[in-house]
């Protein structure tokens, strides 16, 4: 188990927080006493997690991994959120990783299991646990199909956040690119766990993912700050049917956005289209991401603007849509000279959403600096024709 950092390097760590780690290994002869690059690391990784994890970020009695794990690491608000999600006495998480989730679903379950292949990983866990006080997360360095192996009895729930790198460490987002292959231990996890819950990239397609994962109860889509982050899958023997999705907005110190809703739902709405109205509303991305495009004109009222656009909109106010809502201010031509009129500043809040350019390509075409108050979206009505959209964030 490794050391805790003695007073000197805590010191050296809480001066050095905001520093270039790089500008401080150069200068390590300034502090002949101290192991600067390792200090260094410690400082990078904290640097890295800040607003993933800012309670441990503040608290100097922890050590940090290496950036792989601590990138990887699900942020304090996903944590406890997924912990909510799944109940019973023992949960077995089989990636471990930095331990950022068992630390949370220690909060839930009277016993968890930690799972990390990596020794010094597992071993650095095992530390920070101590320091944080927990006393019911037992620490295994074995990777997961061993440890499913001693399994003699199923356990409550098991959890997977596979690591999402290949042997070059570039990314990989497909199943069976993971590690472990989640599919083929997929016989044995639904064996050894009443209940498995699986995280995943948030790139991988959710449609493969059901057609290849058998026994989902549901799924979840998970954005923090409208940047979805993870897609959980909840998997249990005893499942048939179309599983449920829910697009999950978890915004700190706003109510999250929590819908429900079915693929059956979806394919079965009523979408209905229209010429740009007074509002237009922008989806948050844990809505787009599941899919949920008919269904939300069908259970907000709101017309689409084009088949594949996803934006909607309406006459009267719908104040309780799960996004961002925009009053139309005026639809302008794409000329500079038009824009500049109605922004004398000169800049706008650019969106692009199945037009054909890119935002970069439509700024340098109109003359339009980033920022202000002002929105621009850039879209294509139910004529196919390629529109602008000034507008105002409306005011609920």
């Amino acid at each position: 188990m490794p050391l805790p950092l003695s007073p000197a390097e805590r010191a050296f760590v809480e001066e050095h927080l905001s520093a270039d780690p790089a500008h401080l290994v150069l200068q390590a002869k300034k502090w002949p006493g101290l192991d600067v690059p390792k200090l260094a690391q410690q400082i990078r990784a904290r640097q890295k997690a800040k607003s993933k994890i800012p309670t441990w970020v503040a608290n100097l009695d922890l050590l940090f991994p290496a950036n792989l794990s601590v990138e990887q690491s699900s942020s304090e608000l996903t944590a406890a959120y997924k912990a909510a999600l799944v109940s019973g006495e023992t949960l077995v998480d089989l990636t471990g990783g930095f331990g950022v989730d068992a630390y949370y679903f220690a909060r839930r379950f009277k016993k968890v299991v930690y799972v990390e292949q990596q020794t010094e990983l597992a071993g650095l866990a095992a530390f920070n646990f101590t320091q944080l006080e927990v006393k019911n997360i037992t620490v295994e360095a074995t990777d997961a199909e061993a440890f499913l192996a001693t399994l003699e009895e199923p356990v409550d729930v098991l959890y997977l956040d596979p690591a999402r790198r290949g042997q070059s460490q570039e990314r990989v987002h497909l199943l069976q690119d993971c590690e472990p292959d989640v599919l083929r231990l997929l016989p044995l996890l639904l064996q050894k766990g009443r209940a498995v819950l699986l995280k995943t990239a948030p790139m991988l397609d959710i449609d493969l993912a059901l057609q290849q994962l058998t026994n989902v109860a549901q799924a979840w889509v998970i954005a923090v700050q409208n940047e979805c982050k993870e897609v959980l899958y909840l998997l249990k023997p005893e499942a048939t049917g179309a599983p449920l999705l829910t697009a999950v907005h978890l915004r700190p110190e706003k109510p999250e956005e929590t819908l429900t809703f079915t693929k059956n739902g979806e394919e079965t709405a009523q979408v209905t289209f229209s010429e740009p109205q007074r509002y237009l509303y922008e989806p948050n991305t844990a809505l787009l991401k599941a899919g949920a495009y008919k269904w939300l004109s069908q259970e907000y009222g709101v017309n689409k603007l084009h088949r594949n656009s996803h934006l909607y909109t309406s006459t009267e106010l719908r104040e309780a849509f799960p996004g961002r809502i925009f009053e139309i201010v005026a639809q302008p031509k794409a000329h500079a000279k038009e824009l500049h009129q109605l922004l004398p500043g000169k800049k706008a809040n650019i969106t692009v959403r199945n037009y054909p350019l890119t935002v970069a390509q439509l700024r340098e075409k109109v003359k339009l600096k980033d920022g202000g108050e002002d929105y621009l979206f850039a879209t294509t009505d139910l004529h196919n024709k390629p529109i602008l959209l000034l507008c105002r964030k409306a005011e609920v």
